[in-house]
């Protein structure tokens, strides 16, 4: 037992409340359990109980032992002088008041079914990563639809929170910001913090100078990737070597230490292919953000980002290795997660900054109108029965993953939530 799980057991009354009694033999009714306090003080304030004939309206406090009261020194504490009921799971020592009498305490051990402290443990002790996966889908559809929903919201929120202290540290420049993010989102997981360094070294005015000439913007990009560094034959790795050592010094381009990582990487993906792409989406749309808040149709914004890299990349992955002719064009699934990680949050977190609504909704629509992502974790969650139809699920579900299942949050997830009580009413 620990205290989390008897709060949560507390506020949800899953427990058996039928003749309820204190520990001196009074009859307890609980009309109202109260709030739970996410501040210092009492777990719950505002509760309403019974005690024989007497009402009493005021704050519970929770503890897996009584005497835990004295170690955890409330009694010297004021926050705590209106307590009406004691709430524990093992009365090892009563409590009286400042008056000298024995506080009401409730002990829920007896109460409380095997069966829901027996779920709640195959929870917290299984070591795959989604631990109620034995129970589902559990909810229903309206009720996985609600959740999903919530989810979603959640991780757009925390998004836009993150954003916006990135533009708050710019000076308020969204351009910038975005040039930034985007970047990040080319390299992926595996070279996206490289690419951000990359991007905060070149910022948003220099590459507007440099916005008519793609090779330019591409020996911009390569060169602080550290990709120029080599003794090349080939004629356009010259040229773009030659084009980033003026630029270099004419700019005094911060030297970045690190070079980006091709191993294990399909040859789509590699970072010189992904920078050539950024480099021609920069050519075709210098001001990014602009574009992004001007434009009212997501597939006529999504057009703009399927960009065809440099000829040269349709016969090369790296310098000075040919290859068999490939077009390298941004694909739609590499596009959709662009948008997904990057537009729409961005779009969300100006629509809170500037409190204009249309902004927040056209995120929010765009991402019900994009089909599910497919990857380890949302293939996991359909292996297991959970549908998915647009982003919204596959964000929600990633959320769930990452900041609940992983985590063990179950007592605040309304899955695990579900799962408990269906043990318990």
């Amino acid at each position: 037992m620990n205290e989390r799980l008897l709060q949560f057991i507390w506020q949800f009354q899953y427990f058996q409340k039928r003749s309820l009694q204190t520990t001196m033999g009074d009859v307890l009714q609980v009309d109202k359990p109260g709030t739970c306090n996410q501040h210092q003080g009492p777990d719950f304030s505002e509760a309403d109980i019974r005690v024989g004939n007497t009402r009493w309206v005021g704050n519970v406090e929770i503890h897996i032992r009584s005497s835990d009261w004295h170690k955890h020194r409330h009694g010297t504490d004021g926050n705590y002088g209106n307590i009406i009921l004691h709430v524990v799971w093992e009365d090892d020592l009563p409590l009286y008041d400042t008056g000298g009498n024995r506080v009401a305490t409730l002990v829920l051990q007896p109460l409380v079914p095997k069966i829901f402290l027996e779920r709640y443990r195959q929870m917290m002790e299984t070591m795959v990563m989604i631990p109620c996966h034995p129970f589902l889908p559990v909810l229903d559809p309206l009720g996985w639809f609600s959740w999903k929903e919530r989810l979603a919201a959640e991780r757009l929120e925390r998004r836009a929170k993150q954003i916006l202290t990135m533009v708050a540290s710019t000076a308020n420049h969204w351009e910038e910001v975005c040039w930034r993010m985007l970047a990040a989102n080319f390299g992926s997981k595996v070279n996206g913090p490289l690419f951000e360094m990359v991007a905060k070294t070149i910022p948003v005015q220099l590459l507007a100078r440099h916005k008519n000439q793609v090779q330019q913007l591409e020996a911009l990009l390569l060169g602080q990737a550290n990709l120029l560094g080599g003794k090349y034959e080939d004629d356009y790795a010259i040229l773009l070597q030659k084009e980033y050592r003026f630029l270099k010094k004419k700019y005094r381009l911060e030297t970045i230490h690190k070079s980006p990582a091709f191993l294990r990487m399909r040859p789509a993906s590699f970072p010189t292919i992904r920078l050539a792409q950024l480099a021609m989406l920069v050519h075709r749309l210098p001001y990014l953000f602009s574009t992004i808040k001007e434009t009212a149709d997501l597939y006529t914004l999504m057009d703009h980002f399927m960009v065809t890299a440099n000829d040269y990349w349709h016969y090369h992955y790296r310098f000075d290795e040919a290859a068999a002719y490939q077009h390298k064009h941004l694909g739609k699934q590499m596009a959709e997660n662009i948008f997904i990680n990057t537009v729409l949050p961005l779009l969300f977190a100006y629509g809170l900054y500037s409190q204009e609504e249309p902004y927040k909704e056209r995120a929010i629509r765009w991402m019900y109108e994009m089909t599910a992502e497919q990857n380890q974790i949302t293939r996991q969650w359909q292996r297991l029965g959970i549908a998915q139809h647009s982003a919204v699920d596959s964000q929600a579900l990633i959320e769930l993953t990452n900041h609940y299942c992983i985590h063990r949050r179950c007592l605040d997830c309304a899955v695990g939530n579900r799962i408990l009580k269906n043990d318990v009413l």
